[in-house]
């Protein structure tokens, strides 16, 4: 595994950065606001993003995460970690610039292999052009987001429609989208991984809908996170489903391990971020005669930072080139690792800078509020940490399953050398 990115790599990371600073940065507060102000069912992108989307569009600096060369640039997950990483320096706004953000990016990914060719002109192309977004529905709130298996929404075969009832939430970036992709039971008497389809909906279908913002610690405006109804939300059976029926599992796996390194990824630069700004209140803020850089405490949070930083992302870029090499389902271990270190780490680092900013860090008058309670749903999201845990865990003891009991205990009975005592 080679650490040092590529050419290619090197040279869209500079153009990456540079368009960040001289275009991101100055218009991140107002972007924000202006996604919280702006969006409604009839208007997916504020009008200073629709601004910035058409320079980066214009500069090539657009649709990066996706590997397929007939869609996108055809990086790696390793080449487009590195830029994934500079993006997530400003989270909330600059995936939507690079037209880079969850969940489209899952969504496009998913509609790439398992779309035909009439979804692929509906759907994919308006997406990739930036001409709408898209939502992706799979969580429920009466069964467990962790186990997809379990899912209780329903769509029935009447005639040639397929026709959706239940409740979905947790349905991110929901509020502006122009179609959902839901994962719905059409099999219930199916093994329990062939139960489900995905389907797509329209978002003006009669049927769907918007029920409730759901509260994100405290943050309910803009895309948001939504609870949805789909209520007898009857769309054609033939235009409609996802690949092949009963196929929404594994679809959903297809989808969900891109996204979750991809998460990780931008948590590195939301870790880095939170350094900087550790680091830029330790020189300059002074208190009990001194500045606080000189306090061994605050020498501790930056040195852990640093530390964690650096084994995180050793972490995400070896899940990256596995994902590469493999796949998604043999990398499955090494993207569970990198699932629970990455948030836990961006979460400890962003704390830390919070403490040293004190009362200005819980304010929005920094990023860090807004960085904590955006990325911290991440622990849960895409699958909790304890679920994970069980992934790695299960992996680990297959790997030992067929050693014997015995293997490395000694007979007691056994004399025991002088040199052993």
């Amino acid at each position: 595994m080679d650490f040092e990115p590529t050419d290619r790599c090197k040279a869209l990371l500079q153009r990456v950065r540079d368009f960040m600073q001289e275009h991101v940065y100055p218009n991140e507060r107002e972007a924000e606001e202006a996604l919280d102000r702006e969006v409604d069912e009839q208007t997916p992108f504020p009008a200073i993003l629709v601004e910035l989307r058409a320079k980066a569009k214009a500069e090539g600096l657009w649709n990066l995460f996706l590997p397929s060369e007939q869609y996108g640039p055809g990086l790696t997950n390793a080449e487009y970690g590195v830029l994934c990483e500079e993006m997530g320096r400003a989270t909330l706004v600059a995936p939507y610039v690079f037209n880079c953000q969850p969940p489209d990016s899952g969504n496009a990914e998913i509609l790439v292999e398992h779309a035909n060719a009439v979804q692929r002109e509906r759907w994919l192309e308006p997406l990739l052009e930036g001409e709408l977004r898209g939502c992706y529905s799979m969580t429920e709130p009466e069964t467990a987001g962790s186990d997809p298996t379990g899912l209780a929404c329903a769509a029935v075969l009447d005639g040639d429609d397929w026709v959706i009832d239940g409740r979905k939430w947790w349905t991110t970036n929901a509020l502006g989208a122009a179609f959902a992709i839901v994962m719905a039971v059409t099999d219930p008497e199916a093994p329990k991984h062939k139960r489900a389809t995905m389907i797509i909906v329209p978002t003006d279908t009669p049927g769907f809908n918007l029920v409730r913002p759901l509260s994100n610690m405290g943050h309910t405006a803009g895309p948001g996170h939504w609870e949805v109804a789909y209520e007898e939300c009857r769309v054609p059976a033939a235009a409609a489903t996802l690949g092949e029926r009963q196929s929404g599992f594994r679809i959903s796996q297809d989808r969900l391990g891109p996204g979750r390194i991809h998460h990780c990824m931008r948590l590195i630069g939301v870790a880095e971020r939170a350094l900087e700004l550790m680091c830029q209140r330790a020189n300059t803020r002074e208190l009990f005669g001194g500045v606080l850089a000189d306090k061994q405490f605050v020498q501790d949070f930056i040195a852990r930072s640093r530390i964690e930083i650096d084994q995180a992302r050793l972490v995400t870029a070896h899940a990256a080139w596995k994902l590469d090499q493999v796949g998604n389902r043999l990398a499955r271990e090494e993207l569970s690792i990198t699932k629970v270190a990455v948030p836990e780490m961006a979460l400890n680092v962003v704390d830390r800078a919070i403490q040293v900013w004190g009362g200005a860090g819980v304010s929005d008058d920094t990023p860090l509020a807004s960085m904590y309670r955006y990325n911290r749903m991440l622990r849960i999201g895409d699958g909790a940490d304890e679920v994970h845990k069980q992934v790695i865990a299960r992996i680990e003891l297959r790997k030992f399953a067929e050693l014997p009991a015995d293997r490395y205990v000694r007979d007691a009975s056994a004399p025991v050398a002088a040199g052993e005592r």
